[in-house]
This record gives C-alpha cells, structure tokens and sequence, in this order.
C-alpha cells in the first residue's frame, strides 16, 4: 500500500509542472494572437476508462502508451472524450486539465483515508517541499512575469482584428548604354504599408497607404516603383469575402483592375523580375481604370480550375475630379474595364489560363476601347521552369501582339533563389515593337531581406528615332516586415 502510495503521491508534482506549463503556453498563445478563441464545449464532457484499449486512436506502438497504460489500470485517473477517443496530439484547454488533475488528486485522496500518512513519509514530503522550494518560486515568478507581460501588451495593442504589414522597395539603376533620355545613375523606391483587418478569420479589409519616387530604364520602367514627390496614396482599398468554400467576392472602392482580380498571372517571373515587362503587359495596355471603384468573383468550379471575373469602373464616384454627368458611375462611366480569366493551377508540372479583357479607358496613343485575348502557360519541372504568355489586342484602328517567354532555376546555388531569363516584346498602339530581355537573380537573405540584381536590354523601336536600344543594369533591396 505504501508503495502504491507513493507512486501516486509522486504524480503530483508532475502534474503541477504540467499546469505551469499549459499555463505558460495558453498566456504565450494569449500574447500571439489577436483574437480569443471559444473552447470546444465538448472538451469538458469527459468519461472515466477502466482500461487504455478503450481509447480507440492509443495504439500499443504509440512512445506514451505505457505511461497511459499505468495511469489507466493502476490509478484510474485518465478520462476520454463521449466517442472513445484520447486525442493526444492536440492541445488540451484549462478545463481538462482540471478534470484530469481533480481524478488523479481523487485516487491520492482515497488512498490516504485508506492507509493514513506514515510519520517517516510526511517528513520526506516536507524535506522535498523545503528542497524545491526555490525551485517552485523561480517558477511562480516566471508565470506572475508573464502575466504581467500579457496584460501589458492586451492594454498596448494596435488593434484585436488589423494586422500591419510593409514592404519597401529600394532601386539603384545605371545605363550602360548612354541615351539622349537616360544618361545617369538614378534611384527610385517605393514603400508601402498594408493594413489587414480580419472579422471572421476567412475575410480581408485591406487599406494600402503608398509613397514612391522615379522609375527607369526608358520605354520599359521598374516592376515595383513609380509614385511623385514621395506623396502618400491610399493605393489600394477593398474587402475580399467567402461565399460558401468555393467563391470568393471582392468589393473594391480603389486599386484594383486588369491582373488585380485574377488568381494566377501564371509565369514565375512576374515578382521576381525587377523590370516591369517581367509581368504580362497585356493586363495594363488600353488606360489604367485602378483609380476606380469593381468588384471581383473568384470561383473554384475544382481543387484546380478557378474563374476569375472582375470588373472596375474608372468614373465610379459620384463626383468624379474631372467631370460629373452621364459618363460618371459605375455602370455608365466611360472608363471601365473586365476581365475574364480561367486558371488551371496544380502543385505540378503543369499551370495554364486563357484570359480575356476588355479596357474603355484612354492610355496615351491608344485611340478607343481595346479587346485582349491571351493565353498563359508554365510547366514546372522542380529545379527550373519554363514559361511565358502571348496576347492578341485589337483596338480602333489597328491591333497588336504582345509576348514574354523564358526559363528559370529555383534554388540556384542557394535555397530560397531564383535565377531566371525572360525575353518578349510590349504591346503598341503605334507601328514600333518594343523588344525586351532581362536576367535577373533572386537572392533571400533572411525571411527581411531579399536583394536582385538585374541587367535589361530594351529596344523601344520607335518609328523615326535613329538610336532607341539601351541596356541597363539594376539592384533592387525589397525589406518586408
């Protein structure tokens, strides 16, 4: 009896630690998260087992099978869910610690009314009280320390649904070829700041505040600048939320057009790339509609086929800066655009779309509204890619054809790296065919840091200029935090 006594005896301070422990996790969770969680009603409806081969997912195989064979069939102080289940590799809450605890405590109590408490066992109870003593004090400092910590941070937090996000993108760019319009080292940058508000934990209210300067390499520029005099913009203003698990609906009052409203641009450079035609230029050509107000669809008909519709009205404020009437709204403004894009997107070797866009907006030298057709392809071999799109674009008076394509090796040298080679040519209202090709490499640095080094050739071919090509050479430093 003495023996048994002690077994049990000696499963408290383990359970104690446990209690320290699931306390300092739950206020460590508590201190990491934005929102309080409901606990599971279901996880204080336990049933006491009288042996372990009740609970149907413990198998003899298990590295903790034996402990709870002995706590089961020597001390009956392990309790299991309604449905049989011990469910070991999850989190247990507050309240089934205190079942737990308060069955095992219950044993400990029996057996002393059944034996009573040795003179010589008290003492040794006490002698280990007095040498652990400090021991239990570090550890109830520790969990006070933290509690304080987590009020002080619930008091002095931003907020229990946004989240703030940045990403600043620096760029130093030089001509090697010295042009009439582009003679000089420059830099240019951007920096913007992400506001993500969350109310059910499956939507997004995004507000986007954007300040930039410059851009380069003339006829072609930067993938990730622009902006004038570092001036701030709301660039982008929308609420994105699910309809059932297959559709996603996107309400947007600024920012969002033409690629915007698509899942997958498909060719992996588009990012990676520091030179804006690393994206398809298709999905910009015939006027920006970004200022204005859309609403976007995104359908998964399955795991793999996605419908992206969207559409934006460039006039959808009620007051438009530069004219109100009939060409105002959403609806009737005479600026608007959609777009229409079916994606086959897989986690192998092959991802494809087939889009089609419509642009009433007015771009410089592009005379009315535009029609686009394109299809995009990327067959992913594991250690490289090969990829590009081509587009069909008719407007009054004319149309044009547009095209990237090129290959890349992921991981090159270094894990998390991009290596990758693209060329094409830039959609054009007018008879010149802009030629483009850029190398660029992708080197993370830390989960913070990402720099790319980039060289472009670029030919704008422009009707009557005796001298259009150029090649420069960038660096682009992209912090995230």
């Amino acid at each position: 009896m003495a023996k048994l006594f002690w077994q049990s005896l000696l499963a408290v301070p383990a359970a104690l630690g446990a209690a320290v422990a699931v306390s300092g996790s739950a206020i460590a969770a508590e201190a990491a998260t934005t929102q309080v969680s409901n606990f599971d009603q279901d996880s204080i409806q336990l049933a006491q087992i009288t042996s372990v081969s009740e609970l149907t997912d413990v198998l003899p195989s298990d590295w903790a099978f034996q402990a709870l064979q002995s706590l089961v069939e020597n001390y009956g102080c392990i309790q299991g869910y309604p449905d049989r289940t011990f469910r070991g590799q999850r989190s247990m809450t507050r309240f089934e610690f205190a079942a737990g605890l308060n069955a095992c405590l219950d044993v400990i109590a029996t057996l002393i009314a059944q034996s009573g408490i040795n003179p010589e066992d008290l003492a040794t109870i006490r002698r280990l009280q007095e040498e652990f003593q400090a021991e239990l004090a570090t550890l109830r400092g520790r969990v006070d320390a933290l509690e304080a910590e987590t009020a002080t941070l619930r008091a002095q937090q931003f907020s229990t649904t946004t989240k703030l996000a940045g990403q600043v993108d620096m760029h130093i760019v030089t001509p090697f070829d010295t042009l009439a319009t582009d003679t000089s080292t420059s830099v240019a940058a951007r920096a913007r700041l992400n506001f993500d508000s969350s109310f059910t934990g499956r939507d997004r209210l995004r507000v986007r505040l954007q300040s930039g300067q410059g851009d380069a390499a003339t006829g072609f520029g930067l993938a990730n600048a622009g902006g004038l005099d570092y001036n701030v913009t709301v660039d982008d203003f929308y609420y994105s939320f699910p309809l059932g698990n297959r559709i996603t609906v996107t309400a947007a009052a600024r920012g969002l057009s033409g690629d915007d409203w698509v899942t997958s641009t498909i060719v992996p450079f588009d990012g990676p790339g520091v030179f804006d035609p690393s994206g398809p230029q298709f999905y910009d050509f015939g006027g920006s509609t970004s200022n204005g107000a859309g609403l976007g669809i995104n359908f998964a008909l399955t795991d793999n086929i996605i419908l992206d519709l969207g559409y934006t009205a460039g006039n959808g404020t009620s007051l438009a800066p530069q004219a109100t009437g009939p060409a105002v709204g959403i609806f009737a403004a005479n600026n608007q655009s959609y777009i229409a894009q079916l994606n086959f997107l897989s986690d192998g070797f092959f991802n494809a779309a087939a889009t089609y866009l419509h642009s009433d907006g007015a771009a410089a030298g592009v005379p009315g509204a535009t029609d686009t057709f394109a299809g995009l392809l990327n067959l992913d071999f594991g250690g490289f890619f090969i990829a590009g799109h081509g587009a069909f674009t008719s407007f009054v008076g004319g149309d044009t054809f547009s095209w990237n394509a090129g290959l890349g090796f992921n991981n090159f040298l270094a894990e998390g790296t991009q290596l990758g080679v693209y060329a094409g040519e830039s959609p054009s209202a007018t008879a010149a065919k802009p030629f483009f090709v850029e190398g660029y490499y992708e080197i993370p640095f830390n989960q913070f840091l990402t720099i790319t080094p980039s060289v472009l050739y670029g030919n704008t071919n422009a009707p009557g200029v005796a001298d259009t090509s150029g090649l420069w050479g960038a660096l682009r430093a992209t912090f995230r935090f």
